[in-house]
């Protein structure tokens, strides 16, 4: 009765209404509406706020929603285990992350994963750091690699570190051979950003206005292909991370000089998990692989 209860109050949560859910589960609303009834007598409070508009959780509700999105994801993961579909195609490992690990990071360890695990698969979604958690605590994505300049509720955090902004330029660009660069000497030439929802936006923004010397880039972009490129063919400098660059600088003809600015460092690198959530072992593998490439990517970086 418990799970019929869950199955019913999450349905109800996810479609904001008692008629919604009903018509998503071929459930009588009065069917419905008894059980949310009689799990909030049994917890002694409210789960949500019912108003013309629909149900909205409350506090105790919401709560309750992260438990059953956990529980939902255990329970699927132990039958899985126990029918032996764990490492099926059914049941890929599902990846949240931005585009600073897209492009190199993550490929590169699927494939080295899967030629230890052959029947491993992947389902991988590319999106903002925001995006990339919020899948997590919602159960769309198992394990989200992300870079964040704010702290996350509602996941675990199973490795962070800095991961600060370098200098990316043309090995023919006249500050390549620079050990260290400020901001200043970056700013005289044209600048290559992401877009403005993003963290190393945040970064050069917040090292401006500390400088107080915002000079706007030449370009754009939320695609970091289009920026290495722009980048390789001019005398442009972008910002990115170690751990964005690491295995594509020499194929592209560029190279990373570290920044002086403080304001430049105040990021990091995430690998998030469901808060409280425990993982399927191939999962947990994968896990440590990502963070023993990160440390090891980390330790070559340029100081």
């Amino acid at each position: 009765m418990q799970s019929l209860a869950f199955k019913y109050f999450y349905e109800v949560a996810q479609q904001g209404s008692l008629s919604a859910a009903s018509e998503t589960l071929h459930v009588a609303v009065s069917a419905i509406s008894r059980q949310i009834n009689q799990l909030e007598q049994r917890l002694g409070t409210a789960l949500f706020e019912r108003s013309a508009r629909g149900m909205k959780l409350t506090v105790a509700g919401n709560m309750l929603l992260k438990h059953v999105r956990r529980v939902n994801l255990e329970t699927e993961a132990t039958f899985q285990a126990i029918t032996g579909l764990n490492d099926a195609v059914k049941h890929p490992i599902r990846l949240a992350c931005t585009q600073g690990v897209a492009h190199e990071l993550v490929p590169s360890l699927m494939a080295q994963f899967q030629k230890e695990y052959p029947q491993s698969r992947f389902d991988i979604f590319v999106s903002s750091a925001e995006m990339a958690t919020k899948r997590v605590i919602t159960g769309e994505a198992d394990i989200a690699i992300t870079f964040s300049t704010t702290p996350a509720d509602g996941v675990s955090v199973r490795y962070s570190s800095g991961a600060p902004a370098l200098a990316v330029m043309s090995k023919s660009h006249p500050l390549a051979k620079r050990k260290r660069l400020a901001l200043e000497d970056v700013q005289e030439y044209p600048l290559a950003l992401t877009d403005k929802k993003t963290s190393t936006f945040k970064l050069y923004q917040s090292a401006c206005n500390m400088t107080g010397k915002w000079v706007e880039p030449m370009v754009y972009s939320n695609q970091a292909e289009v920026l290495h490129a722009y980048v390789r063919d001019s005398q442009a400098i972008l910002f990115a991370s170690s751990i964005s660059v690491t295995g594509r600088l020499e194929a592209t003809g560029l190279v990373a000089v570290p920044i002086r600015n403080t304001e430049m460092h105040a990021r990091v690198v995430q690998v998030q998990v469901m808060q409280g959530r425990v993982l399927p072992e191939t999962m947990e593998w994968f896990v440590d692989r990502v963070i023993q490439r990160i440390k090891h990517i980390k330790e070559q970086a340029p100081g």
